[in-house]
């Protein structure tokens, strides 16, 4: 707790000037935040809030916060904290690579074996901005080994984890965008296809190209329009579901350019196929195909193949980071399920590398935390399901316990991988000129008719608090309810207690 508070302090110091409104007691407080809670933009809704002083653990406002609601992204507050919590921050995923027959003149006489175990860090996000850095390491590696054909397949074992793709309770229709990527144990590029539109001249196609290198995995259908320029940008993306054919109909005006990342169906086989074609690139020739590693049941145990290669991944403390600013929902069905395969629950039927295995784990740390592990409900680890609910008093629980952690660099990690009102994130454009902006460090979360902001802030006097703001079932778009949760946010910055 020490050390958060010493930050939470340090937030205190650059807070603008506290404005006349600002409450001077909890009367005050409880009676502002009641007028905010009860605004009529959100007359139709189910609101939460639970705020408690850090301090003391005194419970300094609370409305419905015993509710369980749809915590939308807010979910990854759990998922990143039981990781950290059970993990450690410098945890850190191996992806190795093996040959399993014999080199003769040059030649394998054999498959290349690429055994996945979850790492979210193969791809643009970690390596620079080339995309195949590390299959372009792989390919070093295996000219190293004397190997300038492999006479034989690539062969992906994504057996860390289980074969469901797509998250309980996952809708259908976000299945072609980049929030609703298919999860694998060997994942590539956040297991999308990053596409980039151009303009013409109005009336003519838009050009169209993709990362990585234009990789034909993805059969791209180019129907898109270039319009004038005093025209908006309409998109349209269309994946077939099940497979790669993806028709682009995107209207791009004169002098804009559109870029977009389109999930790809059957990560793996991605994986694999964009690494055969790096491989070929580099002047290795492949002379089979890709295959999983569960269409191959005659293949040679690994333990007696040759290692030709391993790429370690960045340590878990800045995949959070990632999780937590950027609301990256791949990543945190990655690391559940990687908390399933590493420390699973003994007393769990559930299969292990599953996201059930992952909670059935978690559990643990929020136990810890005094969440009611009774009835809180948590069906993936990015919160785009529905089948999530949690209460405000639970997340505030956490809160507490992740300020308290007894391991400092958890704490550290944990409190700097949220946004920063007004400075970054997914926060990074709210709050800013008040009071909360670069003090307030909360997860944002958005579903149609869910919004939520869990997180901390310093009063005026320097006092810590957690707080979670949970706004369910209203009409219409989320802004109303971003509203509400700034104002609330800013009345606890100008609290002067």
């Amino acid at each position: 707790m020490r050390l958060l508070v010493a930050l939470l302090l340090c937030a205190a110091i650059t807070l603008p000037a506290i404005g006349q409104d600002s409450p001077r007691n909890e009367r005050q407080l409880r009676r502002a935040l009641d007028r905010l809670v009860a605004d009529t933009s959100l007359v139709n809704a189910t609101i939460g809030v639970s705020v408690v002083d850090l301090a003391t653990g005194r419970t300094l406002y609370a409305h419905n916060a015993n509710k369980t609601l749809m915590p939308a992204s807010n979910t990854k507050l759990y998922t990143t904290a039981a990781a950290l919590d059970q993990l450690g921050a410098d945890f850190r995923w191996s992806t190795p690579v093996y040959a399993d027959g014999i080199v003769e003149h040059g030649v394998l006489k054999g498959n290349l074996v690429v055994v996945g175990s979850g790492d979210p860090s193969i791809g643009r996000q970690f390596q620079d901005c080339d995309i195949v850095e590390v299959f372009r390491g792989w390919a070093d590696a295996v000219k190293a080994a004397g190997i300038r054909t492999v006479d034989g397949h690539l062969i992906g074992d994504d057996n860390a984890f289980d074969d469901l793709q797509l998250g309980y309770g996952w809708s259908w229709d976000d299945e072609p965008w980049y929030y609703s990527a298919e999860i694998s144990a060997l994942s590539f590029n956040d297991n999308t296809v990053d596409i980039t539109v151009e303009p013409t001249v109005p009336g003519g196609p838009g050009t169209v190209t993709w990362e990585p290198s234009m990789t034909d995995y993805m059969d791209v259908w180019n129907a898109t329009v270039t319009v004038p320029d005093s025209m908006r940008l309409r998109e349209g993306y269309e994946r077939d579901r099940q497979g790669n054919r993806l028709v682009i109909s995107t209207r791009v005006p004169v002098g804009y350019t559109e870029e977009e990342a389109i999930s790809v169906h059957n990560p793996t086989r991605y994986f694999l196929h964009v690494l055969r074609e790096t491989l070929i690139a580099e002047g290795i020739a492949v002379t089979g195909g890709i295959h999983d590693i569960d269409d191959i049941p005659s293949l040679p145990a690994v333990s007696g193949t040759q290692p030709i290669a391993r790429h370690t991944s960045v340590p878990l403390s800045d995949v959070v980071e990632v999780i937590n600013k950027d609301s990256n929902n791949l990543y945190a069905e990655l690391v559940l399920k990687t908390l399933g395969a590493q420390l699973p629950d003994s007393t769990s039927d559930a299969d292990p590398g599953s996201a059930a295995m992952g909670w059935a784990a978690g559990m643990r740390t929020l136990a810890a935390a005094r969440v009611d592990t009774a009835r809180i409900r948590l069906a993936d680890g990015s919160g785009l399901s529905r089948m999530n609910f949690v209460s405000p008093e639970m997340s505030t629980a956490l809160l507490q316990y992740m300020a308290s952690h007894p391991d400092s660099t958890v704490r550290s990690v944990w409190y700097d991988s949220l946004p920063i009102a007004g400075v970054d994130g997914t926060l990074e454009y709210r709050m800013r000129g008040t009071s909360a902006e670069g003090n307030v460090r909360a997860k944002t979360g958005t579903l149609t008719g869910a919004s939520a902001l869990s997180g901390y802030v310093t009063t005026s006097r320097g006092t810590p608090l957690a707080f979670s703001l949970m706004m369910n079932l209203y009409h219409g778009s989320s802004r109303d309810a971003r509203r509400i949760q700034d104002l609330i946010s800013e009345t606890l910055a100008r609290y002067r207690r």
